[in-house]
């Protein structure tokens, strides 16, 4: 047949269609590579101008409910005891940068922000609902290795309930409204943009792109929780590799989702029943003890999650076709 009677094809349509893993979805955007470092960047600096933004904001309103500045200001900011609006501070700052990790992958990288929440393009709800039901499973689990094990000093419940005043109301609030939105913007920051970066970047080497994807946003997250604690930040990081491996072994965030939001709900309603919201969120005098604890309710969890979503046939990749399809069909709108 002679070149000019071949049928027209669009360019996008002649792209290998080879399949992705959630973590490499970024190695098909029309800006990949490096753009990643200046994706990683505004991220970071969207994060600290934005925290300062709220730190104000809920400054100002204190101030406007009858409190004078510093009192306000040291409230928000977590000085001496732990507040409410602390709290508040924390949840609302990491909750802010679900729609930053999105506005990232579609400006930067010129690709739908869809594919930062699962490789179906969406937040597949019925899955993350399905795995908060598994998360009890693993928690079953927990709560039998904890009672095999020496009770934690910091986490001992020797008293009765706390009395239920307006401070724990208003805390109680705040956890319920807020801290689902923070667990979901840890996981769209660190499992999501910071995992689809590194999978990107080494795309080339596939074993070493998974190992990172998985393994950096794990330590950064671990990280930010302090260090100052070793059995602590070993746990954190721990909790980081499990929740980083569920995001490439069911090809989205839900998972992660799910479990970070069921133990921020457990350690924030031990706290607000036995124990006290500054021990929650300032955790000192860890055992090493508490891992065994910990790993069995995460791996219990990713064995049972990788488990059902085989079972039921989860999507864990997509087509590097369809990835770039969509993002040449953007940029001509």
């Amino acid at each position: 047949m002679a070149r000019w009677a071949e049928p027209l094809v669009q360019p996008e349509e002649r792209l290998p269609d080879h399949r992705l893993p959630y973590h490499r979805l970024l190695s098909a955007a029309p800006r990949r590579g490096w753009w990643t470092l200046l994706g990683v960047a505004v991220l970071g600096v969207l994060f600290i101008a934005l925290q300062l933004v709220i730190t104000l904001a809920l400054t100002l309103w204190l101030v406007l409910g009858g409190l004078d500045v510093g009192t306000a200001f040291e409230r928000v900011t977590g000085q001496g005891e732990v507040m409410p609006s602390f709290l508040a501070l924390v949840n609302l700052g990491w909750a802010v940068t679900i729609p930053v990790a999105l506005g990232i992958v579609w400006v930067v990288h010129g690709v739908s922000p869809g594919w930062l929440s699962s490789v179906a393009r969406r937040l597949r709800w019925g899955w993350m609902l399905t795995c908060f039901g598994l998360s009890f499973v693993a928690l079953v689990a927990t709560m039998v290795v904890s009672a095999l094990v020496p009770v934690q000093e910091s986490v001992a419940i020797d008293g009765g309930l706390n009395d239920f005043t307006r401070t724990t109301r208003d805390f109680l609030l705040v956890v319920v409204l807020l801290t689902p939105l923070q667990a979901a913007g840890e996981e769209y920051a660190f499992r999501g943009y910071l995992t689809q970066s590194f999978g990107a970047v080494l795309s080339r080497w596939p074993r070493v792109s998974v190992t990172m994807a998985v393994v950096v946003p794990a330590v950064v997250f671990a990280l930010f929780h302090g260090v100052q604690d070793p059995p602590v930040f070993v746990d954190r990081l721990a909790f980081g590799l499990v929740a980083g491996a569920l995001v490439v072994l069911t090809g989205g965030l839900e998972a992660g989702i799910a479990m970070h939001v069921l133990n921020n709900f457990l350690a924030f309603g031990i706290a607000l029943a036995f124990s006290d919201m500054t021990t929650a969120l300032n955790p000192t005098g860890g055992t090493w003890w508490s891992l065994p604890v910990t790993m069995t309710q995460s791996l219990v969890y990713l064995g049972v999650v990788v488990w059902w979503a085989r079972r039921r046939g989860i999507a864990t990749s997509a087509g590097a076709g369809e990835v770039a399809v969509l993002a040449a069909r953007r940029s001509r709108v």
